[in-house]
């Protein structure tokens, strides 16, 4: 297995305060830092495959409730603001239980669609790779 690790990795979900604003309020999960954002709809009754990443780690926040988030063993049905950290080499996966889910994703370190390790997928995809 290639190791995809050649930018930093924090090692835990980083801390992000809330910042009041006059208008309400607002969190920076990237500050001034090398990062890659993704925004990711499932449609119902869909599910990425169970997968891990040797140079990255995730940060997915639950934009509606419903999303079921699986990181390592533990399953949860997400609510809309829930955050999830995903340290490299974790399986994870993320699945619509009946309506269409939206997860944003901010990623840490070399983020490389090569660096995706499938361990099951619903559309027979490479076990490595795009």
């Amino acid at each position: 297995m290639t190791n995809f690790a050649t930018k930093p990795i924090p090692a835990e979900k980083p801390d992000v305060p809330w910042t009041h604003r006059p208008w309400g309020q607002q969190k920076q999960y990237a500050y001034n830092e090398e990062c890659t954002v993704t925004y990711i709809v499932v449609e119902p009754d869909h599910r990425l495959s169970l997968q891990s990443h040797s140079g990255r780690a995730e940060l997915w926040i639950a934009l509606d409730d419903g999303a079921l988030i699986q990181v390592g063993d533990t399953v949860t049905l997400a609510k809309a603001g829930e955050e999830f950290w995903i340290p490299p080499n974790t399986k994870h996966r993320l699945s619509s239980t009946g309506s269409r889910i939206r997860v944003l994703e901010v990623g840490f370190g070399n983020w490389k669609q090569e660096d995706i390790i499938r361990y099951e997928d619903d559309y027979a995809r490479p076990a490595e790779g795009e």
